[in-house]
């Protein structure tokens, strides 16, 4: 009588199609299988083409002069230049803004992606568990599918609201607690309003994927004790980040 296999490396491979089917329909069974064998080309690709096609649609349906002129008007060190100035450095702005936008979405996906990654690697260290690099890598890479989502649902917000009344900061409102202080508030509710925003459903669901990926590569970490450690150091960039919204935004 032959054994039932007992590794996820017994399984066969569920092919790329079928990893993005699992991680929105069955999690667990598509991360150990990207456990078992790592790859990350898609996802990465995926969400590299969702960043390139919402700059080119903000840049062409909104456009940067009406963000670059907010953000400059909200900074003490412009207002206090003179016009003429203030204009050249809004224009200035505007134009290289979709550069950078184009660029960011390219280098920071992968960036961001790398920066996870590294980070879960060392908090499942701390904890004794072992995980390669290779294998977060690609845990992060698709874990992040949801935000793929959240893209095509910005784009779509972009083309059926007002242009003027699109918020670069905050494209889908009302998939996050920011939702309850809109407008948002001046001076130091910004601190707030930035830590609202940061807990959205696809931030969420990305988190909680995250952890599945991490409870199936390492053995010895139950799923609680993944969200914990992909929780932590989350909770800790969101308050960073709020905290200089605060004082600088």
């Amino acid at each position: 009588m032959t054994p039932e296999p007992t590794s996820d490396h017994a399984q066969p491979p569920l092919g790329e199609v079928g990893r993005i089917t699992g991680v929105f329909l069955d999690p667990k069974k598509a991360f150990a299988d990207i456990a078992a064998r790592p790859s990350w080309i898609l996802p990465v690709a995926l969400l590299i083409v969702i960043a390139l096609t919402f700059v080119y649609t903000y840049s062409t349906r909104v456009g940067w002069e009406r963000y670059i002129r907010q953000t400059m008007e909200n900074n003490p060190r412009v207002q206090n230049l003179p016009a003429d100035q203030r204009e050249t450095q809004i224009q200035a702005g505007a134009k290289f803004a979709p550069i950078l936008g184009y660029a960011g979405a390219v280098v920071g996906t992968v960036l961001i992606i790398l920066i996870v990654g590294g980070v879960m690697v060392l908090m499942c260290k701390m904890v004794g568990a072992s995980v390669t690099f290779k294998q977060m890598f690609a845990i992060s890479a698709w874990a992040r599918l949801p935000g793929f989502l959240g893209g095509i649902l910005a784009i779509v917000v972009m083309y059926t609201k007002d242009p003027e009344a699109f918020d670069l900061k905050n494209p889908l409102p009302f998939f996050n607690l920011g939702v309850v202080l809109e407008p948002p508030p001046p001076g130091s509710g910004k601190f707030l309003y930035t830590f609202a925003t940061s807990i959205d459903i696809f931030t969420i669901w990305s988190i909680l994927l995250l952890a599945v990926g991490i409870s199936v590569a390492a053995r010895k970490v139950p799923f609680s004790k993944a969200v914990m450690l992909v929780g932590i150091p989350w909770i800790v960039w969101v308050l960073v980040a709020s905290g200089f919204a605060g004082m600088f935004g």
